[in-house]
């Protein structure tokens, strides 16, 4: 494979949360795209992922949990709900996941560290100034903003500690020539200026070092030492390569990076810090950086802090892996910030996939099976409407890649979806319903479904770098097999005959009202369940409190008789109970109310066995708003009463059997 047929091109290694929300998927789903789109143009792709894994955030996080970092992090990107999970479920098609705690990550930043000191780009001071922890950057008083972060706008506390200092300001002219003369090298341009006029304001060396974090590589020549965790992060993009190590051999092959796709935050140290270590290590550099915006709510960035996430698992759940994949791909302007709103992503779902892709797909199987049996072939009877149909679809293949090519992802969505509304509009333009009435157009009308066909064919083919669950659903519906979907057959005409066969809707319609109320119904009650738990770990614990105070009863305020009748207490059977696996505390039941099933999730498992309460006639609150839990694995219909006595010990509100379920408590 030549040269130029070789694509590199890298996602940010994320710090791994212990809750991930959608603003996590963002850059991944969008370099997928692009990494799937390269392969299928003929590229030999490597496309990289991973986790940044040490700092003092981890530390501390682990710390609080009263585990190693070593195990947090292990739980967080291998166990189940975790990195590697999500991009299982997101459909990621990375080629390499990179840890920074793997060996050979180590083994070449040490490498790495030591030339740099030895060539004297590191030297050791001691470092006086203020810290974000969040961020883990450092910053002198002049860039703070009101005495904050400004990358993030919290608190930064000061520091002062030994430690060792890369060059970087040696290189700011290098930089800013580099910019000059590589004006594709940061992008979007607005993302570039803010680089210039950070250097010349006077681009200070960086720390590279910790004496307080013992949970980072250990600089080897100086081991009460740790790395500043980004040098040891951004080293991953030659690291995973076998750069340094003797664990892969792809350096030669692949770098230097394609491009290296980071949030707007990080921006600084991808081209500023990175490419002066790596001209100090008289390494190629990257070709392209693109910094994209925020996934905002709530007019914010989405971020777990504040409160304001969006579970990804929960969503891909309710509306399929591909929707919230298209959604990410086609309503975000790439490079700017974009919103999310249940409201828009519905919108999204119902007139982009539902009403034009969908309706489409299954209005053209089912005349082709209705008029001909199935199978349908182009004939020489043409319609007026033919040529500008053919037109627009044979040259979306090029205005896509051209669109992908300069990163312009929802622009190449949208070349492919002006084709399918060209396809959709063709269908009330030929009215195939009314040629099927007269025989003499017979070989019009087959023509006319030929053409839809060969339309969705070809946007089936393109769709595939960005829908990889519902293009190989295309093209069974098409009667083709998922090996047609390939770049060398985007050609009108390329299939001159089709057998389709009918299929489920791809996205079935969703009743916006219907499912708005349910998402704030949800929403409601995840908040009171988090305002809950807050509360319920803020209350001082019952035995630090002193015995005479501890044994009061708590009172709440008084409430009308028009409140305590909006609490709907209804009798129930235990049909069935068993433990949750996910969890030491819950206990899963199915329970019949006099009118229907319905299950309930409760903390009594310590207290209860689930065979004991089987057949048991129970008391619960049924008119609570469903609720998600275990990350939407699980919806809880209600809430079993219980009463908690002065030791801790709890006991389920049981009736006599003779009670009927659906009775009610009055």
């Amino acid at each position: 494979m030549s040269e130029n047929k070789r694509y590199y091109i890298t996602t940010p290694i994320y710090y791994p949360s212990d809750k991930l929300h959608i603003g996590h998927s963002y850059t991944t789903v969008a370099c997928d795209a692009l990494a799937r789109f390269k392969r299928m143009q003929g590229y030999d792709v490597m496309f990289l992922t991973g986790t940044d894994e040490h700092g003092q955030k981890i530390q501390d996080k682990a710390a609080d949990k009263g585990v190693t970092p070593k195990e947090y992090v292990d739980n967080i990107v291998e166990g189940e709900g975790g990195v590697k999970a999500l991009w299982k479920l997101m459909n990621v098609s990375y080629d390499r996941f990179i840890r920074t705690t793997d060996d050979c990550h180590i083994e070449s930043c040490q490498k790495i560290f030591t030339k740099l000191y030895e060539q004297g780009d590191i030297y050791k001071s001691v470092y006086k100034g203020h810290y974000c922890k969040p961020c883990e950057s450092f910053w002198t008083a002049s860039q703070l903003v009101d005495g904050k972060c400004p990358d993030c706008g919290r608190d930064v506390y000061e520091a002062e500690e030994e430690a060792y200092f890369f060059k970087t300001g040696k290189y700011a002219d290098r930089l800013l020539k580099l910019y000059e003369d590589n004006p594709q090298f940061i992008q979007p341009e607005s993302r570039k200026n803010e680089m210039i006029a950070f250097i010349k304001q006077g681009l200070q060396d960086t720390c590279v070092s910790r004496t307080t974090v013992p949970w980072g590589i250990p600089v080897p020549f100086d081991t009460k030492h740790t790395m500043y965790v980004w040098v040891d992060a951004l080293s991953n993009y030659v690291t995973a390569l076998g750069y340094g190590n003797s664990a892969y051999n792809d350096y030669d092959k692949f770098w230097p990076a394609s491009i290296h796709m980071v949030g707007k935050e990080i921006l600084r140290f991808h081209t500023i810090l990175w490419p002066a270590m790596l001209m100090a290590l008289d390494l190629p550099l990257p070709e392209r950086v693109f910094g994209h915006g925020w996934l905002l709510m709530n007019g914010g960035k989405m971020s777990k802090s504040i409160g304001n996430v969006v579970d990804p698992i929960i969503l891909c759940g309710r509306y399929g892996v591909d929707a919230i994949r298209y959604f990410l791909l086609r309503e975000i302007p790439f490079g700017n910030d974009g919103m999310f709103t249940n409201e828009a992503l519905i919108s999204r779902i119902n007139s982009d996939l539902a009403n034009d892709l969908g309706n489409l797909l299954s209005r053209t199987v089912a005349m082709c099976e209705k008029y001909f049996g199935g199978t349908v072939a182009p004939t020489a009877t043409a319609t007026d409407f033919d040529d500008d149909l053919k037109a627009i679809v044979s040259a979306m293949p090029e205005l896509v890649a051209k669109d992908m090519d300069e990163l312009l992802i929802p622009q190449a969505l949208q070349e492919i979806f002006k084709a399918i509304q060209r396809a959709n509009k063709y269908i009330d333009e030929t009215a195939p319903w009314a040629l099927a009435k007269d025989e003499s157009k017979k070989d019009e009308l087959q023509n006319v479904l030929y053409n839809l066909c060969e339309s969705l064919r070809m946007a089936a083919i393109l769709l595939n770098a960005f829908l990889p669950n519902t293009a190989p659903k295309m093209a069974e519906q098409l009667g083709m097999d998922a090996a047609e979907l390939d770049f060398a057959n985007l050609t009108w005409g390329a299939k001159t005959s089709f057998t389709v066969h009918k299929g489920e809707a791809l996205f079935p319609r969703i009743d916006v009202n219907k499912e708005l109320a349910e998402l704030a119904a949800q929403d409601a009650a995840r908040k009171a369940e988090a305002e809950a738990a807050a509360k319920a770990a803020e209350a001082p614990k019952a035995e630090e409190k002193p015995a005479e105070e501890a044994a009061e009863l708590e009172h709440l305020p008084e409430i009308t008789i028009d409140d305590f009748a909006k609490c709907e207490m209804r009798v129930v059977k235990v049909l069935e109970c068993e433990r949750v696996k996910e969890s030491k505390k819950l206990l899963l039941f199915k329970l019949f109310d006099g009118e229907r099933e319905r299950t309930i999730l409760s903390g009594i498992a310590k207290w209860y066995a689930p065979e004991d309460l089987i057949g048991k006639h129970l008391v619960i609150v049924a008119n609570l708003a469903p609720r998600p839990m275990m990350k939407g694995k699980y919806v809880s219909e209600g809430m079993i009463l219980s009463a908690e006595d002065n030791e801790g010990n709890l006991t389920v509100l049981q009736v006599s059997e003779s009670i009927k379920p659906g009775a009610q408590l009055c």
